[in-house]
């Protein structure tokens, strides 16, 4: 066999003794076909030592499917958590033999068209459309009536399934890790319901959580101090916790809008001669790296890349999934050192 050359069903055929035919048929695993079992294994052991793969082309067009899955995002490669939600969507696709073609398109309109067509033309079994953040978007034209799966972003009206963190519900637990430890006065939110100024990352994520953290507050009677509205980078929670504290304000606990606040907390309040947690307790959100190298380490909701990246695949395939459902994936509390029971 000439190098470099690829193996052919014909190939296959001549070195097992068949016809071109009966190779197909056993390849193809052809049921109701009186083929000898000698002869299915002839065209097999031919194959193996051959090196013979299907033409995926010509399997194509036989099958109607050609076992790949589009990803189009905006930019969500680039996020520090991109490669937990490729490696899940990756491992559920391999898991039901298909590959996926990953695109991005920094979020242009024109750039997505151009990406989605091409997928399209390629003709692949289903698109994923993704985001950086969680947002509402508006989907191309051309991918209305097409198989579609919605990850990390909405699209009410338009029918196809998505997959979100469950924002609202990690705002929950986050109110009831404080209860649990005996706080009900003392707590404010960093970071609040939006970063200031309004921002992709903070329009969805941060109207969720502070409405599952004041949901469970209210069910034991308890409630917040006091939100402040700020961006949500290490610089904007050192800044305004530090403000609290040149106030006077008393703080029994903090909740942070993300790993990158409390990082910040942290430093003004050990400026002020405050120690997590004895003085302050704080909880968080996302689960970013600097998280567990905080001392004492945070407590914090992770954001479920994998898990999110595995469900929108699954979604795929899943006949029974309901058009415009939204799937709400948990988001697992890390439990680490950074609250404590308030002092006396």
């Amino acid at each position: 066999m000439t190098s470099g050359r690829r193996v052919t069903m014909a190939d296959v055929a001549r070195s097992a003794g068949v016809s071109p035919t009966t190779a197909s048929f056993v390849l193809s695993g052809r049921e109701g076909v009186r083929i000898s079992e000698a002869s299915r294994a002839r065209v097999r052991a031919a194959a193996e030592a051959l090196g013979y793969r299907p033409n995926a082309t010509a399997r194509s067009l036989r099958t109607k499917t050609t076992k790949t899955i589009g990803v189009v995002s905006d930019g969500i490669t680039t996020t520090p958590f991109a490669g937990d939600v490729v490696r899940g969507a990756l491992e559920a696709a391999a898991e039901r033999d298909h590959l996926l073609i990953i695109t991005e398109t920094d979020g242009a309109g024109p750039a997505e068209t151009a990406v989605v067509n091409a997928l399209l033309d390629r003709q692949t079994d289903a698109v994923i459309l993704a985001t950086m953040y969680t947002r509402y978007v508006v989907p191309p034209k051309e991918l209305h009536g097409r198989r579609v799966v919605l990850l990390n972003c909405l699209a009410p009206g338009f029918d196809a399934p998505s997959v979100v963190p469950d924002e609202i519900e990690a705002g929950r637990t986050a109110g009831r890790v404080l209860l649990a430890a005996g706080h009900r006065s003392g707590i404010w939110a960093i970071g609040g319901h939006q970063a200031v100024p309004a921002t992709p990352e903070g329009i969805f994520a941060g109207n969720e959580r502070m409405r599952g953290l004041q949901e469970a507050l209210r069910a034991e009677r308890a409630m917040l101090d006091g939100v402040v509205e700020c961006e949500w980078n290490a610089e904007d929670g050192y800044r305004e916790v530090r403000a609290l504290l040149t106030a006077g304000v008393p703080l029994r606990a903090l909740v942070c809008s993300t790993d990158r606040v409390s990082f910040g907390a942290y430093q003004a309040l050990a400026e002020a001669g405050r120690s997590v947690p004895e003085d302050v307790s704080i909880v968080s959100f996302d689960d970013q790296d600097i998280a567990s190298w905080l001392r004492p380490a945070l407590t914090t909701l992770a954001l479920p890349h994998h898990e999110m990246g595995r469900r929108a695949v699954e979604l795929v395939f899943d006949a029974e999934a309901q058009v415009s459902a939204v799937h709400r994936v948990t988001m697992p509390l890390r439990e680490r050192g950074s609250v404590a029971p308030p002092r006396p």
